[in-house]
């Protein structure tokens, strides 16, 4: 099972970013085929047999992956499987990749992997980052509904059957959109424990755009993806989660304008997903109203 990784940059973590690529050269089994996606940057100076794609400018994370995708072939067909890691991660065991190629072999409805990350000083995984309701227990595997997207593996047919990732979303949630597209087309997502990712503990708050472009997919993702009746329910949801929350007056006046243009903005094709799907959601533990 041939495997490939894709890492996007924006070029500020030089040393963070060879340290990575170290890691991914250090994958036992058949060697990882590495690019390297430049966000706006022509990244220099990486290991001889890594490749690089120069973005005149920043399309996002997922716009970027769809390059790193691409770069492998029409759907990533050129490899089975994509790695898809933080360019400030690390990969703690050279097993990883050939833990991946046991688990695809062995599941062939299986299409994704999210990995677990652990703080590389602490060890500790936040909660945030085990992507299923019941997060107390980071060092438990399980079928979870949606995925990390700087620490996971993807079966290339998922991306040839379902498509890529949602580059108009350009950050936050373009995950979930891929992740409930492929269990709607029959796949099965896992996450996995024993595959970690080393990455510095961080809040996601630190980016600028954040509340916004949180509330605005959030709106996407219910139009692209969900039927009908379920659209205000799950709106509703989260909209009273962020207020049970108390975000600052700034954050709030972010989320309710991100609010607004993900109902006014075009958000996509939309392609609901069938009931049998929602329960199948429901029966996984995180039903798609929340």
């Amino acid at each position: 099972m041939r495997v490939g990784a894709v890492i996007i940059t924006m070029g500020n973590r030089p040393d963070e970013l060879k340290a990575l690529l170290d890691s991914v050269a250090r994958q036992d089994g058949e060697p990882v085929e590495t690019v390297v996606v430049g966000q706006g940057v022509e990244v220099t100076g990486l290991p001889e047999g890594v490749r690089t794609v120069h973005l005149p400018e920043n399309l996002g994370i997922p716009g970027g992956r769809n390059v790193g995708i691409e770069a492998f072939g029409p759907g990533g067909g050129d490899v089975d499987v994509l790695l898809f890691l933080d360019d400030d991660g690390l990969l703690e065991r050279t097993d990883t990749a050939e833990l991946c190629r046991q688990a695809f072999t062995e599941d062939p409805e299986l299409g994704i992997i999210s990995f677990r990350i652990a703080d590389p000083d602490t060890g500790a995984t936040q909660r945030r980052h085990v992507p299923r309701l019941r997060a107390s227990d980071p060092m438990r595997s399980s079928r979870v509904t949606t995925f990390l997207g700087g620490a996971n593996a993807v079966r290339t047919k998922v991306f040839q059957q379902v498509g890529a990732l949602p580059a108009e979303f350009f950050y936050a949630h373009e995950e979930t959109d891929l992740a409930w597209r492929a269990l709607d087309a029959g796949w099965l997502i896992d996450y996995r424990a024993d595959m970690v990712l080393l990455h510095p503990t961080t809040a996601p708050s630190r980016h600028a755009v954040y509340h916004r472009m949180v509330a605005r997919n959030r709106v996407w993702l219910a139009r692209r993806n969900l039927p009908a009746p379920l659209v205000p329910v799950y709106l509703g949801v989260w909209l009273a989660l962020t207020l049970v929350r108390r975000p600052s007056a700034a954050a709030l006046k972010a989320w309710f304008g991100g609010f607004k243009e993900g109902l006014t903005a075009p958000c996509g094709p939309r392609r609901p997903m069938r009931w049998r799907t929602v329960w199948r959601l429901t029966r996984l533990g995180r039903p798609p109203v929340i």
